[in-house]
């Protein structure tokens, strides 16, 4: 391998390959994506995934799907679904490599008695207040529990009797005997069973207890064989327990390597706190457009190519840092320049009279749909007498520098003909009501004898086929860039009371007469568009994905 591709490897990928020159033959690269299945996917695991999928696809393995299903009271076959819709929608396949903790729990029961027999695990009967009095702090150590020196025989007729369901949820905890002086707080005896009387979404009522989700991810990735464990920072110090239980119990050593989670400003990714959005309605739902879910992100007309290549560009780091939401945008930007057609649609409409067009007559005008696709084609756009343009190109005394419409003005009508404005009417708030003008024949796009030189190109739409629809701005969910790093107040305080802008008034060219969901489209001079499931023949809806350009970027670092 050459120096400058040696330099492109993340750390990650160094590890490996150090780690494939040193193996035995037959050692393969076997990742896996381990969801608990209590909450919607956020951008952050669509790193994850990119990340666990993407480096067993570079070196020839494979990756698992697994779910860490260990807690009955927040888990439901929903979140499984949606976590596998997310997966493959994102372009990813794990094939028949679909597992489950649940379908560990005898084995993982199995792993805590071998545990106890070496001595090295005992049923407390402490309650949860109790136990964290006796972890200590990391500066004071822990105190060793009344019940720490139980025989392994009494240990055994105790656990046993928490499977059989003879104690109340809390009532008794099995703990491992590890250290309670060591400066690891999660090597102080951590809990590794509790009882929970509580229905289990694939097992129901087998079970009353269920092993921590500490015990049960680690032992998990062993009985599958995962080689590489690729965690979030946040497991760093998990890390020496999984090593523990591992030498412990004799079993294979899965290697966890941690990296950087993704942190993208403006946007959180706590399911607590996205589940608080929703159930308190300050969303509409895990898909809508301003979460940071997958869903939304779908929702919102991100695309699996948008994320992807936002993942690659952000990269594998080793210390957390905060992400520009700009550049997931640019990424955003950058795939739907090159996939979605371009359509006219007057956001904020007011008509135009082309006075010596003739009455009654309409012609055929082509324009193309993608001009970055050469095979996306053309389409039709029927013009006439009477257009609509956006109040936002008229100015009633525009300055020397004003490239749009005014008084005694010329502009160019997109993929039509120049206009020359000489007459304007206003209603009775002053607002500009109807504009006059007259168009040059012989100027017509494409085939242009006027000599005429104008520098401003305006969009427009004909009146008497205009459709009408819905469009939804969005706009950043939180005013912070990081609304959850203030000690002092709430993320709820930085909920931006605008990040949704319903328009109703606008007017849509023909070809969106009919449109099915998440098909994308540049209206001209506004933004990247994609139509929302909530669209219905004659009323379509659709969400704005990003502006042509960073608007708001600019706009926040003004700020």
């Amino acid at each position: 391998m050459s120096s400058e591709a040696q330099k492109s490897l993340n750390f990650i990928e160094e590890i490996i390959e150090s780690d494939l020159n040193s193996k035995p033959d037959g050692w393969k690269v076997h990742t896996r994506f381990p969801p608990e299945p209590n909450g919607y996917l956020h951008i952050g695991h669509a790193k994850s995934i990119c990340l666990n999928f993407g480096i067993a696809e570079k070196y020839g393995g494979l990756t698992n799907l697994r779910f860490d299903d260990t807690n009955p009271t927040t888990e439901d076959t929903e979140y499984v679904d949606s976590i596998k819709k997310d997966i493959r929608w994102l372009g990813f396949d794990w094939e028949d490599r679909e597992y489950y903790a649940s379908d560990y729990f005898e084995r993982l029961y199995g792993f805590a008695i071998k545990l106890i027999e070496k001595g090295l695990a005992y049923v407390d009967d402490s309650d949860s207040d109790a136990i964290a009095e006796m972890r200590g702090t990391p500066t004071r150590p822990g105190i060793e529990s009344d019940y720490r020196n139980r025989s392994v025989e009494e240990n055994l007729i105790l656990f046993a009797a928490m499977r059989a369901g003879e104690f109340a949820d809390g009532e008794k905890v099995l703990r491992a005997k590890i250290d309670m002086s060591s400066p690891n707080m999660h090597l102080r005896d951590p809990v590794i069973y509790r009882i929970k009387h509580a229905g289990h979404h694939r097992t129901g009522n087998e079970w009353c207890i269920y092993p921590m989700y500490d015990f049960a991810h680690g032992q998990s990735d062993s009985i599958e064989e995962i080689t590489y464990s690729l965690c979030t920072l946040e497991f760093e110090n998990h890390r020496p327990l999984y090593d523990w239980f591992i030498e412990k119990l004799e079993i294979f050593p899965s290697r966890q390597i941690e990296f950087a989670r993704l942190n993208v400003s403006h946007m959180i990714t706590s399911k607590r706190k996205l589940l608080k959005l929703v159930e308190e309605g300050y969303v509409s739902g895990w898909d809508d457009p301003r979460m940071p879910t997958i869903a939304g992100l779908r929702r919102r007309g991100y695309t699996p190519a948008s994320l992807r290549n936002f993942a690659d560009r952000v990269g594998i780091a080793k210390r957390d840092n905060l992400i520009e939401m700009s550049l997931l945008e640019f990424s955003v930007r950058e795939d739907l320049n090159k996939r979605a057609s371009r359509v006219m649609v007057v956001r904020n409409p007011v008509k135009l009279v082309i006075e010596n067009y003739p009455d009654g007559q309409f012609e055929d005008l082509e324009a193309d749909n993608n001009p970055e696709d050469p095979s996306s084609g053309k389409r039709m756009l029927p013009f006439g007498k009477e257009i609509y343009i956006d109040r936002k190109d008229w100015m009633d005394d525009p300055p020397r520098k004003y490239f749009r419409l005014g008084p005694d003005r010329t502009v160019r009508l997109k993929h039509a003909y120049i206009i020359h404005c000489h007459n304007h009417v206003k209603d009775e708030d002053g607002n500009v009501s109807e504009i006059y003008c007259t168009y040059y024949p012989n100027s017509k796009s494409g085939s242009d004898e006027s000599g005429i030189k104008v520098k401003g190109t305006l969009h427009w739409v004909s009146v008497p086929h205009a459709g009408k629809g819905e469009i939804r701005e969005y706009d950043l969910l939180f005013t912070d860039p990081e609304p959850t790093n203030h000690e002092d107040q709430d993320f709820l305080s930085f909920i931006n009371p605008e990040s949704l802008n319903v328009v109703n008034e606008a007017a849509f060219e023909p070809s969106l007469y009919e449109v099915t969901p998440e098909t994308h489209y540049q209206f001209l001079r506004m933004g990247y568009f994609v139509t929302d499931p909530d669209s219905k023949p004659g009323h379509p809806v659709f969400n704005m994905v990003v502006g042509l350009r960073d608007t708001w970027g600019k706009k926040m670092r003004k700020k």
